[in-house]
């Protein structure tokens, strides 16, 4: 595992994953949801959305693929990540969170609810993958 410089450090301090469904805080920063598909029941007044980033989420082929099945997780998992890696306008998307992180608090809100078998996550690990090649 590769040293963390302090900028580093500050941009994955700086990513919480959040359930749109969830209150508004002042203190979610920048709020960028990573759904494809608008969440039911929100509207965007109360979403309070900084960034609505619909190209970085899960391909409608993977989307229907995965269908939120805990056992198919970790096929979509990888063919997500695939997908984070290799499409230029996913990864263009990845370098400005990371962009943000670096200037404040950023929430990435999803609707799924699921907490953990979801694509956000799979996000965050991506994050977290690429800070150290963004600030290094």
């Amino acid at each position: 595992m590769g040293k963390f410089t302090c900028n580093e450090v500050i941009v994955l301090s700086n990513v919480f994953i959040k359930r749109i469904y969830e209150p508004y805080d002042e203190m979610d920063g920048f709020r960028i949801l990573v759904d494809r598909l608008w969440p039911r029941g929100i509207s965007k007044d109360a979403a309070r959305l900084s960034f609505w980033f619909k190209e970085i989420a899960p391909s409608n082929e993977l989307r229907k693929s995965f269908c939120h099945v805990p056992e198919l997780f970790e096929e979509f998992r990888s063919r997500y990540l695939e997908e984070l890696r290799t499409d230029e306008e996913k990864r263009d998307l990845v370098r400005k969170i990371l962009e943000l992180s670096a200037d404040g608090r950023v929430t990435l809100l999803y609707g799924a609810k699921e907490p953990i078998y979801n694509h956000a996550q799979v996000l965050m690990e991506e994050l977290k993958g690429h800070s150290s090649r963004f600030n290094g």
